[in-house]
């Protein structure tokens, strides 16, 4: 006879321990997914108290110190008022930052929703949360990264469309005043015993910030400096030093009330700075270029083509201001002989000391050039040929005498021939048509004996 209640006990007894087996191995593997998914899970009650933590330790916390206790001690201010632990409804994807149990701070996003009963009342909240703190920072460092290339393309963006050096400059003030959200950003030049100047700004208010954007710059230690403008507004300056000595501030300023800087806005300028200096060397060397296309170098005077221009510029204020202007030519006497006896060296101090003595006896605002070889000539605006005579005899007794300081007593002399053509205003007479008679009346002065002055009086029409 068979006895099927037993086996059928036997079976069934069997079937609880494979169940037990399975529910066992079931939620040990729910645990293995979760903490696979997450950092750690939590369960509080009605009253937000930590009612259940998996794993054992939490943020550096053991779980079982925080068992029993507010979870509300956990947050920090950054948490916005956003509690995960007393969801009233269902959250993913919450950024929310808590304390570590070192005192840190981490950031982690948290997926929550209400425990609720039967009876439809909150008596709780489940939740998971993972730790994205390096995560986000790197996020924050690559949003930085993004933020900052992406203004310094604007920068060189804008700087790329012009040519001349300080348009450059300018579009680049312009463009990085965008970039920083700011009021305005400007170039400032700082030396010892002179007031601050502003070489270029963007945006408005740049005159309230020139004497506190001084003072920091005076300080300046290697990196960006923040402070406050003469109005209250936020203020950041920076260094720009060129390679052929040169020295910049670059300053960017904010309304009062506005936004302090951050580092981001540190990077930025320090970055466009060494943008800036690029232009500033541009700049310079379009200067050296420019100064060396119009001067003589060996004398630093005007050369012939940089006279012209500005003779032609001089008339026209001269014929504004309806004044006379006078053109003087100067020629060296016996200059080839110095050359032949002595050579080209010495030749070439005597056209620097004459160049010197021309500075010395004529007016700052004169034109002076050296048109080429042994040849000068002079502008004097505002000058009739009264005056210009009395330059030219005061030339006549002193240069002879300076340059025997360098040639000696040599045989023949070292003396000057001057022609003095004066042009009053209002009247029909071209520049070339000047300098014709300047230059008549200097070869007069030489055929009459050299060392000597003539002037050439336009006839009256």
């Amino acid at each position: 006879m068979i006895n099927f209640p037993a086996e059928n006990e036997q079976f069934m007894l069997s079937d609880d321990g494979h169940m037990q087996t399975v529910l066992l191995e079931s939620r040990q593997r729910w645990r293995d997914m979760v903490a696979l998914a997450c950092d750690f899970v939590f369960e509080t009650d009605a009253l937000g108290c930590l009612t259940y933590l998996h794993p054992d330790a939490i943020l550096g916390w053991p779980a079982a110190s925080l068992l029993g206790r507010s979870a509300a001690f956990l947050l920090t201010d950054a948490a916005g008022g956003f509690d995960p632990f007393r969801a009233t409804t269902r959250v993913r994807h919450r950024h929310v930052w808590l304390k570590r149990g070192d005192g840190a701070v981490a950031c982690l996003t948290v997926a929550a929703e209400p425990i609720i009963d039967r009876h439809g009342t909150i008596i709780g909240t489940r939740g998971i949360a993972v730790d994205i703190t390096e995560a986000d920072a790197e996020a924050a460092r690559m949003a930085g990264a993004l933020r900052l290339g992406s203004a310094l393309d604007h920068v060189l963006s804008r700087m790329g469309q012009e040519i001349l050096a300080p348009r450059m400059l300018q579009a680049a003030l312009d463009a990085l005043a965008h970039a920083l959200g700011a009021e305005g950003a400007a170039l400032m030049t700082v030396r010892a015993g002179l007031p601050p100047h502003l070489a270029h700004a963007a945006g408005t208010g740049a005159a309230l910030i020139v004497d506190a954007a001084a003072a920091l710059i005076g300080a300046h230690t290697g990196a960006p400096v923040a402070g406050a403008a003469g109005d209250g507004g936020p203020l950041l300056v920076d260094i720009c030093r060129t390679r052929f000595g040169g020295q910049a501030g670059l300053a960017a300023w904010r309304v009062p009330g506005a936004r302090a800087w951050d580092s981001d806005d540190i990077r930025l300028l320090a970055a466009s700075g060494k943008i800036i200096r690029m232009a500033l060397e541009h700049e310079a060397i379009q200067h050296e270029m420019m100064r060396q296309a119009r001067t003589d170098p060996l004398t630093g005077l005007l050369n012939r083509r940089a006279f012209r221009e500005e003779v032609l510029r001089h008339t026209g204020r001269t014929e504004q201001e309806t004044l006379p202007a006078t053109l003087v030519f100067v020629d060296l006497d016996h200059f080839k002989t110095v050359n032949d006896r002595f050579g080209h060296e010495v030749g070439d101090e005597v056209l620097r000391r004459t160049a010197s003595l021309l500075r010395e006896t004529f007016r700052p605002g004169d034109l002076i050039a050296r048109l080429g070889g042994d040849e000068f000539a002079l502008w004097l605006g505002g000058a009739d040929h009264m005056t210009a005579a009395e330059r030219a005899e005061a030339l006549r007794v002193s240069v002879p005498a300076a340059l025997a300081c360098i040639v000696g007593d040599s045989t023949p002399r070292i003396t000057l021939s001057i022609g003095i053509a004066t042009r009053q205003a209002r009247t029909d007479e071209d520049i070339d048509g000047l300098i014709r008679r300047a230059d008549e009346a200097m070869y007069e002065a030489k055929r009459h004996g050299r060392g000597h002055w003539r002037v050439s009086l336009l006839a009256a029409g």
